[in-house]
């Protein structure tokens, strides 16, 4: 039986057996502290104190890429997309165009389109919208494509949209909601950003989803609180539902302040008789293009939907000097939801407001028709139909000839131009000149210099027809409204009563 030594001893021991001077280097030695046999194989590899603290790579964790083509890919991130169209009226050729178009939208948001297919039915389908059998064929095409993400052309219940995904297994999305992201994309202003807010939240209410958590109830709030509260109260995605709805009220209430101040300025260009044109059209038929054209305004031209979606406001000037103001409005589409109507209601009624609407329409689209027809069903809906409207075929370098001549020849107040080349821009301004309304007073006037203001009054809210410079003052022969004809009345020559 051996006997195990206290580690008092173990000290004395050691003390007796190496001088002081030699006890610093002994502890140092590595056969004191270590044992190849013992403990090389017990630790494994052992490091100083400076590499255990230091940091350490790991082999290939790095997702750095070195081909050029894959470093813009991954920099992009396209989502890929499959389209599907459901085809109950018209032609085959209307239902093409209509899924060209909703191609032309996913890739504005954003999307990388893979494949698009068109199925022949009265009506869509209740449940999966294409039909139960068809959408099994979809998802086929998902999986052949490695899609994750199916487009419907057209809206959506909420049924149609849980049944369809339970069926593809990857997300589904309707023309609405993709139009929704594109406006939420191109929002620069506080109105604008508050407008597609709005609009977002009417089209997701009826579509708020819930299991678990969000289907229990909430504790009832019983008499005295604590242990006396009794039944179930409202679920979680009803509070979510109740929420939405204040957030929509209030979002309601900011935007009806800021119409407020866009009236402010309406009524102040009505006061100084400052008439009003509005640039009105489908999407990317060129109306900032045109607006740059007329008034140089600078504002943003890009080859996609809704580039634009702020109303601009410049001032132009007609040949004969008249003044007026030229606005660009949000672009419209076909089908285009009525979420969005409601939300840019306010944004809208410049057309409303206007004095004459240039309507834009491009005329190297291949259906221009149908995007007169779209355009003039939104005019409609917010109250234009009684402003004046000039069809204006913009891209006339770019299109058939004859698709000219037919529209022209159907429309009987129309005019082709092109905002790229200037081609037709000098008639259309003419063109605007003589469909303006005119001031209602003719008058002639000599107007003492000691009155410039009322000269300057005269160019600015009247049309001038002729003007003479005399030693007496400015001889004025002008069309004004009934206010400043009141002021010019006390200078009319006594020639001319």
């Amino acid at each position: 039986m051996t006997s195990s030594s206290s580690p008092s001893q173990d000290a004395q021991s050691f003390e007796q057996n190496y001088p002081e001077g030699l006890r610093a280097d002994a502890l140092m030695e590595e056969d004191v502290a270590w044992s190849h046999e013992i403990d090389g194989e017990r630790d494994g590899d052992q490091f100083d104190r400076s590499e255990r603290a230091a940091l350490r790579r790991v082999v290939g964790l790095s997702t750095e890429l070195e081909d050029v083509t894959e470093v813009e890919y991954r920099q992009l991130r396209l989502e890929r997309v499959v389209l599907v169209g459901v085809w109950t009226t018209g032609t085959i050729q209307d239902a093409e165009n209509s899924l060209a178009e909703l191609a032309a939208l996913a890739e504005t948001a954003g999307a990388l389109v893979l494949d698009g297919v068109v199925q022949r039915r009265d009506k869509p389908d209740a449940a999966t919208y294409i039909g139960s059998g068809k959408a099994y064929e979809l998802r086929d095409i998902v999986l052949e494509t490695g899609a994750d993400t199916v487009i419907c052309d057209g809206e959506l219940s909420p049924g149609q949209l849980i049944h369809l995904e339970d069926v593809v297994k990857v997300k589904v999305i309707d023309r609405t909601a993709l139009i929704l992201d594109i406006f939420a994309q191109h929002a620069k202003s506080r109105e604008g950003k508050s407008q597609v807010a709005l609009a977002q939240m009417q089209y997701m209410l009826p579509r708020l989803r819930g299991w678990g958590q969000s289907l229990s109830r909430q504790m009832g709030g019983g008499k005295g609180g604590g242990l006396a509260t009794r039944g179930p109260g409202e679920t979680k995605i009803e509070t979510d539902r109740r929420r939405i709805r204040e957030k929509m009220a209030k979002m309601r209430r900011e935007i009806a302040d800021m119409k407020t101040g866009r009236e402010i300025k309406r009524q102040e260009r009505r006061r100084h008789k400052v008439p009003s044109v509005a640039i009105a059209g489908y999407t990317n038929a060129g109306k900032s293009s045109l607006l740059n054209r007329l008034t140089g305004a600078g504002v943003l031209v890009e080859n996609a939907l809704f580039a634009t979606l702020d109303p601009t406001v410049r001032r132009a000037e007609t040949p004969s000097g008249r003044l007026y103001t030229l606005a660009d409005t949000v672009g419209f589409v076909r089908h285009l939801p009525h979420h969005l109507v409601e939300a840019f209601r306010s944004t809208m009624e410049e057309v409303g407001e206007s004095d004459l609407i240039l309507h834009v329409v491009d005329g190297s689209h291949p259906d221009p028709e149908e995007q007169l027809a779209a355009v003039r069903e939104v005019v409609r809906d917010v109250g234009a139909t009684d402003v004046p409207e000039i069809v204006v075929i913009n891209k006339a370098d770019a299109a058939d000839p004859l698709v000219l001549q037919r529209l022209m020849r159907i429309e009987k107040r129309s005019i082709a131009v092109s905002a790229r080349t200037g081609q037709g821009i000098a008639e259309l301004r003419a063109l605007i000149d003589n469909e303006l309304p005119r001031p209602s007073v003719e008058i002639e006037a000599l107007v003492p210099y000691t009155h410039g203001k009322l000269v300057a009054r005269a160019h600015t809210e009247g049309e001038v027809i002729s003007e003479e410079h005399t030693p007496e003052g400015t001889l004025l022969k002008v069309r004004v409204h009934e206010e400043l004809a009141a002021d010019l009345a006390p200078y009319v020559p006594a020639s001319a009563l």
